[in-house]
C-alpha cells in the first residue's frame, strides 16, 4: 500500500496579520536573506500577487521573479512589498550575552 503525497502550500495557513507575523518573525530570525525573499513571497501569494503588484507598482512577474527560490529582490522591492502587506521593518540588538569579565585587583 502506498501513500499519496500531496503539496503543502504554506500560504493556505496564514489567515491574519498575526499569522503572516509571525511566519516572518520566523524568517527573518534565520538571517538567511534567500530565506526571508522566499517567505515574503509566500506572504504576498497569501494575500494576492495582483493586489501586490498594484498597491507597489510593480508587476506580478517581477514580484514573482524576485521572490521565487532563486530570486533576488531588492531593499526597494522588498519594503515595498512589506508595506503593501501592512509589515513594519524594526530593528533591535542582538541578544547580549553575558561575558564573564575578569575582576579589578583592588589595592588597599
Amino acid at each position: 500500500m502506498t501513500e499519496r503525497l500531496y503539496d503543502y502550500d504554506p500560504a493556505t495557513a496564514l489567515e491574519g496579520p498575526e499569522a503572516i507575523a509571525a511566519f516572518m518573525a520566523d524568517a527573518f530570525e534565520t538571517g538567511n536573506a534567500a530565506y526571508i525573499a522566499k517567505a515574503l513571497g509566500v506572504v504576498a501569494r497569501a494575500k494576492g500577487m495582483s493586489q501586490i503588484a498594484r498597491e507597489t507598482g510593480l508587476s506580478r512577474e517581477q514580484l514573482y521573479r524576485s521572490f521565487s527560490e532563486r530570486g533576488n529582490p531588492t531593499l526597494k522591492t522588498t519594503l515595498a512589498v512589506m508595506q503593501a502587506l501592512g509589515l513594519d521593518v524594526t530593528a533591535k540588538p542582538h541578544a547580549y550575552r553575558a561575558v564573564a569579565s575578569p575582576q579589578l585587583d583592588e589595592h588597599p
